[in-house]
């Protein structure tokens, strides 16, 4: 029954929440003039934010399916109309875990993952908006890395 509910993996202390919340109030009340539209690339005939696209390609690489994905709000861009926490969801596979906790260990509080055992499925998301672009840009040399490590074995 365990298995029906999303479990959180990641690990972030209790004054990170706070800073997140207060992060999100900050970023509710400010005003949010779009500089201009998001740049989006064809990804498997799916559009998909450009700046999110090279950790796509990525994962793609390792043969990871992914399902859905955002590159978050950004004051550089569209601020608002998108996730406001860059994020990918990547199905279950047979290394997928043991990228998930490579990934976790290699950025840290930056990475929110949780699981969905139902759906059989891994939710990777940045944890502060102010962090969007740094976790698209993360999440690429994570699986740059551990594809480099795998076909080292």
């Amino acid at each position: 029954m365990e298995q029906d509910i999303e479990q959180l993996w990641s690990n972030q202390s209790a004054e990170r929440w706070k800073r997140r919340k207060r992060e999100l109030a900050a970023w509710i009340e400010r005003p949010k003039p779009q500089n201009w539209q998001k740049k989006l690339l064809l990804f498997d005939d799916i559009e998909v934010d450009a700046s999110i696209y090279p950790a796509l390609m990525a994962l793609k690489e390792l043969d990871f399916k992914t399902e859905y994905s955002c590159a978050g709000v950004s004051m550089l861009d569209e601020p608002e109309d998108h996730s406001l926490y860059a994020y990918v969801t990547l199905m279950e596979g047979p290394n997928t875990n043991q990228f998930v906790e490579y990934a976790m260990q290699r950025m840290g509080y930056r990475l929110l993952v949780t699981y969905e055992g139902l759906k059989h499925r891994y939710d990777l998301s940045s944890f502060y908006i102010s962090q969007n672009r740094s976790f698209c840009y993360g999440l690429e040399l994570c699986a740059k890395e551990f594809l480099a490590v795998k076909s080292a074995q």
